[in-house]
């Protein structure tokens, strides 16, 4: 399949990543002062996360959902509304009192996965080479571009280990996120148990989540997702997956975006992690519809998009691996 010929329209909100991304971040006010790997892997063993919790015991629920499949968007160490998704989505799969928060027999089922959650990494070559450089603003100062890459290492270390900025750098402090043979404290989220074989897709937009499910209903996997806006509804119904089509370019029509500049023209953006749709394209039946990711995961769950299902762009590649052609995917209230 491939996307460069699709119209795709009905999309993330314009790309805005910052530009200030291109620089480290510091750790936000939000965050505790001090997250050792000590603190965070024996965490929450006798005191449960409750809700308007941050910090040691958040991190470690964080990390061990995401593990399990039950993701709760970008790690942040802070409690919020994906978070309280993944919680729910876990225990729905478990057989627990579906709830939202983290009581003991929740935490009982997921203390069950006892590998540490943070580890340590070294930076290689590789992992500073690059090219980083600032986005611009705009559709049209990005399509002059020709790769739509991350902004600085520290983002694609955020990417690949599924946390925020001001996470890593609160977990290592005085570190050099572009020097090569620099050791990282991050957090480990590989999965604990392989993905179950998945039989559909569930879109829910009353619960802005993506469900995976297997050949007998139940749940295997669930991820936060914008889905749709007032402008912009999400087609209810059931749809198949067509394909994929990974690192798509971007062809941005702005006849097509109810808010886009009216000095806008048409234009092609390159691929990237940075692209709007991110690093994977999940087409389905209904056209100009998809399942795709973002250069924004922050946001995932808790803004609107164009119509389309927006995801982190780890969360669009790992649902990717699990569908295949036919599929049914229902998209519902």
């Amino acid at each position: 399949m491939k996307i460069a010929r699709t119209t795709i329209w009905l999309l993330a909100s314009a790309l805005a990543t910052a530009t200030a991304m291109a620089q480290a971040p510091t750790a936000s006010s939000a965050l505790p002062e001090v997250l050792t790997p000590g603190l965070v892997n024996d965490a929450g063993l006798t005191v449960p996360v409750k809700a308007g919790d941050k910090g040691a015991a958040v991190l470690r629920a964080q990390i061990l959902l995401e593990r399990a499949h039950f993701s709760p968007g970008e790690i942040d160490a802070i409690d919020g509304s994906n978070l309280h998704r993944a919680i729910a989505g876990f225990q729905a799969s478990r057989g627990l009192e579906v709830s939202g928060s983290m009581d003991a027999p929740t935490w009982a089922a997921l203390d069950s996965d006892r590998a540490p959650v943070l580890v340590s990494v070294t930076l290689s070559a590789a992992d500073v080479a690059g090219p980083f450089r600032p986005l611009p603003s705009g559709m049209l100062a990005q399509a002059k571009l020709d790769a739509l890459g991350y902004a600085s290492p520290i983002e694609a270390l955020g990417e690949r280990f599924h946390a925020s900025p001001a996470l890593l750098s609160l977990l290592n402090p005085d570190k050099d996120f572009a020097r090569a043979g620099e050791q990282l404290v991050v957090p480990d989220v590989r999965p604990g148990t392989p993905m179950p074989p998945v039989a559909k897709v569930v879109v829910d937009k009353s619960d802005s989540t993506v469900s995976l499910l297997d050949e007998a209903g139940k749940v295997v996997a669930q991820y936060p997702a914008s889905t749709g806006s007032e402008h912009d509804p999400l087609p209810l119904g059931n749809w198949k997956i067509k394909g994929v089509g990974r690192h798509p370019v971007f062809r941005y029509n702005p006849r097509l975006f109810w808010d886009a500049d009216a000095r806008d023209t048409k234009a092609t953006l390159a691929a990237g992690p940075n692209n709007p749709v991110g690093v994977v394209w999940v087409d389905i039946s209904k056209e100009h519809y998809g399942i795709h990711g973002t250069p924004e995961p922050s946001k995932i769950g808790k803004t609107q998009s164009h119509g389309c299902i927006r995801m982190t762009n780890w969360s669009a590649q790992e649902v990717s691996e699990a569908v295949k052609p036919g599929m049914v995917v229902t998209l519902q209230e």
